[in-house]
């Protein structure tokens, strides 16, 4: 038997590794990924590797073993037609006999257009009769801390979520969840709300960023088609853009505020607050 997580060198998926390693024997982790070169220092640590890509379906044969338990990290190539590159996925998984998988989807708030690749893949989850958990996972604070050089560069916090709160927390607090459920037992066929303790406004963020550099950072409002426009100028794809322009847009209707407590429950712990997060990230900065 052994854990499985899909695209382990990512940013939320060497959290959940990481946190795995501690719980339980590296034998028992297989990390799949598409590089073998960017995971030698988990390989170094006894974890299993195995080199698989969504979009090569063959890749994935033989992959799984019954019993196992799987973490289906989302894809983030979103030109790919990502519900098709899972598909391949659950269909290991189905054929293999998996006990358990898990994938990381959106709040079931969640309007955006971001969220329909998600529910997709949800559908073609439950539909597959493979034993499944849902973490639909909320906004995290990294989305907003790892992207600090333009809100420095002009002392503002540019958004075009209105008063809108989010409820925030860091990669780490999901992959805790994530590592909850794949080493806990009775998750099958639940879904579970997951999203910061503490909601949060970008007038608050920028109060706290200012509290935290001692400089005058002001939240400016712009309209979804202003902040499009404001992305695709850094250089971000058009449709992209206009992904998260409608994510902010959601964020100002209240539908990336998660308030059941799924997340604290799981990781056994709160969530970690906001102003820790800017707080690692400035220290970062300054290290840099």
């Amino acid at each position: 038997m052994s854990i499985v997580v899909t695209g382990a060198t990512g940013k939320l998926g060497r959290h959940v590794v990481e946190q795995l390693l501690e719980k339980v024997p590296a034998e028992q982790i297989t990390a799949v990924v598409r590089d073998k070169a960017k995971a030698a220092d988990l390989a170094g640590r006894g974890v299993r590797l195995a080199v698989a890509d969504y979009n090569a379906p063959e890749t994935f044969d033989g992959l799984f073993a019954a019993g196992d338990k799987v973490l289906l990290i989302s894809g983030n190539e979103f030109d790919k037609g990502r519900p098709q590159q899972h598909k391949v996925v659950i269909d290991a998984a189905k054929a293999a006999g998996v006990a358990l998988l898990a994938y990381t989807s959106a709040p079931g708030s969640l309007s955006a257009a971001l969220a329909d690749d998600h529910r997709a893949t949800e559908e073609i989850l439950l539909g597959s009769g493979v034993p499944y958990v849902l973490l639909r996972n909320g906004w995290y604070h990294e989305n907003y801390t790892e992207n600090l050089a333009p809100v420095l560069a002009h002392d503002a916090v540019v958004a075009a979520a209105g008063a809108g709160r989010i409820s925030t927390a860091s990669r780490a607090d999901y992959a805790a969840a994530a590592v909850a459920v794949l080493t806990g037992e009775g998750h099958e066929n639940r879904t579970y709300e997951l999203g910061g303790d503490e909601a949060w406004s970008f007038a608050e963020y920028a109060a706290e960023l200012s509290r935290q550099t001692g400089r005058e950072i002001a939240y400016q409002p712009v309209s979804v088609e202003e902040l499009t426009g404001i992305l695709t100028g850094a250089g971000l794809p058009g449709p992209l853009a206009a992904v998260l322009a409608g994510v902010d847009a959601s964020i100002e209707k209240g539908e990336l505020v998660v308030s059941g407590g799924d997340l604290s429950r799981l990781a056994g712990r709160p969530t970690t607050p906001l102003a820790e997060a800017i707080a690692v990230a400035l220290k970062e900065r300054h290290q840099g």
